[in-house]
């Protein structure tokens, strides 16, 4: 969908309710056909996270998860509408807004759960804070850059590549208030390394750089997520902030990877990153 601009066109056109079935319909009942590697790894890592499920039920999660995928893709094309028109809900809304009103520089942390691309518009549209947003563009080059046209529109800035460090250190330290988001599950070196689940592994990625970005600006924490309750319409979790001061690493670590690594087992039919890791490996 995303490299194909007469798709992202008519999906556009589209209410949003349609749109976002339609491209759960083709995720589920095109896509997934051609994609069986990922399919397969999603299976054998959905049986280590969920290892209750039966072969019925595990297959039916995993139809809904293609579905999801799908759903995602193409609420990218009405991202403004999902936002404007109220298909958002939060868990203790009042005390999430009494957070992003507060002082200070926010690292967001999230995963790529139900939609996470409408997860950094909501905050944006959320708060006063100046947002920047770091994301790893899909190899494919023409994706990538549907995929930074569409992020423009509703992220505010995002960057990435070359220079990202930078201009992240600039942006939390000249910006009052300023909020970074950030995604913990990216994948790296044919892995995912979070969250853990059990295994053995030091942080790395984004959340060793979000973790020395904290403490060097003084930034706390929020890890939240997204979850698709019906539908294009959703809920946001969040977890209380994290003030880095009185902590470790280690102690953050684990409240993140507690917080985040439950969500994806519980809702691992709207996980991206499923189908990414590779729990067979140490």
């Amino acid at each position: 969908m995303l490299s194909n601009p007469f798709l992202f066109t008519v999906l556009r056109l589209l209410p949003a309710s349609l749109a976002s079935w339609l491209g759960g319909w083709l995720s589920a009942h095109v896509a997934r056909k051609s994609m069986k590697l990922r399919d397969q790894r999603a299976r054998a890592n959905l049986a280590i996270l969920r290892p209750g499920l039966d072969k019925t039920a595990s297959e039916v999660l995993l139809t809904r998860r293609w579905f999801n995928l799908g759903r995602t893709m193409a609420e990218l094309t009405n991202i403004d509408r999902l936002i404007e028109n109220n298909h958002i809900a939060v868990e203790d809304a009042e005390g999430y807004q009494s957070v992003l009103d507060g002082p200070g520089p926010l690292i967001a942390l999230a995963v790529h759960l139900g939609n996470w691309d409408l997860l950094a518009a909501h905050i944006k549209a959320s708060t006063d804070r100046p947002g920047l947003g770091v994301y790893d563009p899909p190899e494919n080059p023409e994706q990538a850059a549907q995929l930074k046209r569409a992020r423009s529109s509703y992220m505010g800035e995002a960057i990435t590549g070359e220079g990202a460090a930078r201009a992240i250190l600039k942006h939390l330290t000249t910006k009052d208030r300023a909020t970074l988001y950030i995604l913990l599950d990216e994948r790296r070196d044919r892995q995912v390394w979070f969250p853990r689940f059990g295994r053995d592994l030091p942080p790395s990625g984004n959340l060793s750089v979000a973790l020395r970005l904290a403490r060097k600006v003084g930034a706390k924490f929020l890890p939240f997520y997204m979850i698709r309750t019906q539908g294009p319409n959703f809920r946001v979790h969040w977890h209380r902030p994290l003030d880095p001061a009185p902590l470790t690493d280690d102690q953050i670590m684990d409240q993140v990877d507690a917080f985040l690594g439950q969500a994806c087992i519980d809702h691992a039919d709207q996980w991206l990153a499923l189908h990414d890791m590779d729990l067979t490996e140490p």
